[in-house]
């Protein structure tokens, strides 16, 4: 598979299980939570698809297209450790998140995911749903929506 057919095979995965998710949490009250801002193409999509609902981010850095920064009381800059550890501050509140934390090497990818996720349990309501590029541990791996292959995106429940 080219990189460009893997690409796109990647972000209709995304865009397909974020969509899905909504439609699971329309019933739960909680925030959201898009881990990795990047471009903020995500945080986009997600603030058109959940308008009623504060949507957190978190990312080392803020270096998205402007059209898509996140309101800087909602955006937390920095290590992932930290920023976790504030969002717990008060107890859970995260009804669905999205991880995508990564730099594309695979090893590395897994290796912080798996020591990112006792802090991401910390923020998660029970039952909030946990869609990722990068599996995690210590939450029920559930299946998603079938137009996504299971290797492609993986999907959890707190």
């Amino acid at each position: 598979m080219s990189r460009l057919d893997s690409m796109l095979r990647r972000l209709t995965a995304q865009r397909d299980g974020l969509n899905w998710a909504v439609a699971q949490i329309a019933d739960h009250p909680g925030d959201v939570l898009d881990m990795g801002l990047g471009n903020g193409r995500t945080y986009d999509h997600l603030r058109e698809i959940l308008p009623d609902r504060r949507i957190w981010v978190m990312d080392r850095v803020l270096q998205c297209h402007p059209s898509s920064t996140p309101p800087a009381e909602d955006f937390l800059q920095g290590e992932a450790e930290p920023m976790l550890e504030k969002l717990a501050q008060g107890g859970p509140k995260i009804a669905m998140a999205h991880y995508d934390f990564g730099r594309g090497i695979k090893a590395d990818d897994v290796a912080e995911a798996t020591r990112l996720s006792p802090l991401i349990a910390q923020v998660m309501l029970p039952g909030g749903l946990l869609i990722s590029g990068q599996p995690l541990v210590g939450f029920d791996q559930i299946t998603g929506p079938e137009t996504i292959a299971p290797d492609r995106y993986l999907f959890y429940r707190a």
